[in-house]
């Protein structure tokens, strides 16, 4: 597309300050012939573009030109950065910084530029609020003043004290150090260390939030996608799981492991349905994933499942008896 062409164009001139106009042809794996017309383009547009003569010549854009957009904030450009998911934007509390910062990108595009994102807008959606099943997905509410006073604590590298209410306790106001942000399925949720030790919140759950002066205690950088999975490995690990043993339809196979902490192991059975053993946070976890999944699956083992499964499904069948 040339608009992207042109913007590539520009961005190369500023970082490089020179280039020749072969060597731009490369980078945009075009011909030297259409480097040229879109330099012409860009003067003709009001970028101060000029050639020089010579060996060691090219073009260059004129010393102090920068293009930017005027008028982003810090909510607005970190919106932007998160753009990739909008929903994303939601959890952590940017969804109307990031309706903001869009209007001002569109409106500093040319017209005919503006015209063209407008068309394509409606062409595309991402992460509607139902699914083919008119299932509606809906994100946990969280207060924007909490997520903002959360958010700001993560990015200054300050202290952060939450009135947090975990499951089954009554809340508490506890005083961690902030490593970062991570927004699971609509859900957000805040990597902390406290004392030392790695915890993980989840911002719903977080009733009240205060960011303190005293800077947090945490390293400079971090990998927060190898944090996370580190923090899923332990929380799989741990709790009263249980390993089932089951005979799955091919087709019921996604919801299984949509549903299952872990998958241990897989293969063909002879009757082409899958053998699988999985695990599930504890033996009501496995129950209710089983009984979701009607007759499209079979738990073999361990017996106390089967009985379970079969007492629930008989319960069934003396009610609708009659």
């Amino acid at each position: 597309m040339r608009a992207d062409r042109l913007v590539s164009l520009v961005l190369l001139l500023r970082r490089h300050g020179r280039l020749s106009a072969a060597a731009l042809a490369r980078e945009l794996e075009v011909s030297t012939r259409t480097v040229l017309r879109d330099i012409e383009a860009l003067s003709a547009a009001g970028v101060p573009v000029y050639a020089e003569r010579g060996r060691h010549g090219g073009f260059a854009l004129l010393p102090g030109f920068r293009t930017e957009l005027t008028g982003l904030n810090h909510d607005e450009a970190l919106a932007l950065l998160i753009a990739g998911s909008r929903r994303g934007a939601q959890a952590f509390g940017l969804g109307s910084a990031l309706a903001s910062a869009m209007l001002k990108v569109v409106d500093a595009l040319p017209e005919s530029y503006r015209n063209t994102a407008a068309g394509a807008a409606e062409r595309l959606l991402i992460d509607p609020e139902t699914d083919l099943l008119s299932r509606r997905m809906v994100a946990e509410e969280v207060p924007d003043a909490i997520v903002a006073e959360v958010r700001r604590a993560v990015l200054a590298g300050h202290k952060l004290r939450i009135r947090y209410a975990a499951v089954g306790q009554t809340p508490k106001w506890r005083t961690v150090d902030p490593i970062g942000l991570v927004t699971v399925r609509d859900r957000g949720y805040l990597l902390a260390t406290r004392s030392g030790a790695d915890r993980t919140y989840r911002l719903s759950r977080v009733l009240a939030a205060e960011e303190l002066p005293e800077p947090a205690q945490r390293p400079d950088r971090v990998d927060l996608d190898r944090a996370w999975q580190e923090r899923s490995t332990r929380f799989r690990a741990g709790g009263d799981q249980v390993t089932v043993l089951v005979r799955v339809d091919l087709g019921r196979r996604e919801e299984l492991v949509g549903t299952a902490v872990a998958v241990h192991t897989e293969e063909a059975d002879a009757d082409g349905r899958l053998r699988m053993e999985v695990s599930f946070q504890d033996a009501r976890h496995a129950e209710w994933a089983l009984w979701q999944l009607s007759t499209g699956a079979e738990a073999l083992a361990p017996q106390w499942l089967r009985t379970s499964l079969r007492n629930r499904a008989a319960a069934i069948a003396t009610r609708y008896a009659g």
